[in-house]
């Protein structure tokens, strides 16, 4: 069944990624298009790969035919955009975070279990090859019992070019819900360990001095199930030019009883080493193709989903476990 898209929300460029794919996939059909923003709306229409159709949400729901509602509006609004499309008995899918809320998020959570509607989100990080190779050591045993993940998540603040709403009071939510949603998703899936506790959070402002009702740096330490502990910062200190190509973005290190494992998002390989190893090895990420967070959440919808793919449940443990440690900080 080819499935009717309307997008709500493009203040996040994130969720031009997802436009992309679905309009690139033959069971996606894009039927709508809302942004109240003024300078938004121009930007897209310079652009020239988005048609804005609507200027109201409401409206567009009431007169579109979407089977799905995608979101990438500012943070603090996609909560009530998903519970109105999921009132109006849509699918929802949108850019990380779903929601800024706890509130937000159990009338999500209720509103797809008691409509059987799905949940999607743009959780890309698992898709990149590196992460994939370091799931596949974990999975085989390579690393023995996993004990310790540790992961540097600094991202560069860019303020003066990143998206203004960032940095105005109540519309961004969170550094934690923010960044660390990748890795309370991404650290259960490597591990096959569910979350099982939270020991602290932090946030304060430290590089974003002029508007210091920002948190721009974050960390957090929690637990999974089997003793395995993790710790993340994912503060806005990177360096702003070079911040998303240095090899300290996205390093994850994972320790276990046989080895250690480390990946960085901008290099190539896995670097292992084992016990019985004399220098380190260098593996290379998997190359092969994977469905992907839209395909995945395809699947959900026709009543074929992967196990092993992203699902509603995996979106929505995630959300929880980030918000969680957003308002323990």
């Amino acid at each position: 069944m080819k499935q009717r898209i309307a997008f709500a929300g493009f203040r996040h460029p994130h969720i031009l990624g997802l436009w992309e794919r679905a309009n690139a996939h033959s069971n996606c059909e894009i039927v709508a298009a809302y942004e109240s923003h003024p300078p938004t709306r121009e930007s897209l229409k310079e652009g020239g790969k988005v048609e804005i159709t609507h200027t109201d949400f409401a409206q567009m729901l009431a007169e579109s035919d979407a089977t799905i509602i995608a979101i990438g509006d500012v943070y603090a609004k996609r909560g009530a955009l998903a519970i109105a499309a999921l009132e109006s008995g849509r699918h929802v899918i949108a850019d990380k975070p779903i929601c800024t809320s706890l509130a937000e998020l159990q009338e999500i959570e209720r509103l797809s279990r008691e409509k059987g509607l799905s949940v999607g989100c743009q959780l890309d990080l698992v898709e990149v090859p590196v992460v994939r190779k370091l799931h596949e050591i974990i999975q085989a045993g390579t690393l023995g019992q996993i004990c310790t993940i540790t992961i540097g998540a600094q991202h560069p603040l860019r303020q003066g070019s990143r998206a203004a709403w960032y940095f105005e009071p109540g519309q961004h939510g969170g550094t934690i819900n923010d960044i660390g949603i990748h890795a309370f998703d991404l650290c259960p899936w490597l591990t096959g360990s569910k979350w099982d506790s939270l020991l602290t959070a932090r946030e304060w402002n430290a590089k974003a001095v002029s508007t210091p009702h920002f948190m721009d740096c974050a960390q957090f330490h929690a637990v999974l199930e089997g003793q395995i502990s993790c710790f993340a910062d994912v503060s806005y200190l990177a360096p702003d030019t070079l911040g998303y190509g240095l090899p300290l973005y996205w390093r994850i290190t994972v320790n276990g009883t046989k080895g250690v494992a480390e990946i960085s998002y901008s290099l190539p390989n896995v670097t292992l080493v084992t016990d019985e190893d004399t220098a380190p090895q260098q593996l290379p990420g998997v190359s092969e193709p994977v469905p992907g967070y839209l395909q995945d959440f395809l699947d959900e919808i026709d009543g074929q989903p992967n196990a092993a793919g992203l699902t509603s449940g995996r979106v929505l443990s995630g959300s929880r476990w980030a918000l969680e440690a957003q308002y323990l900080k």
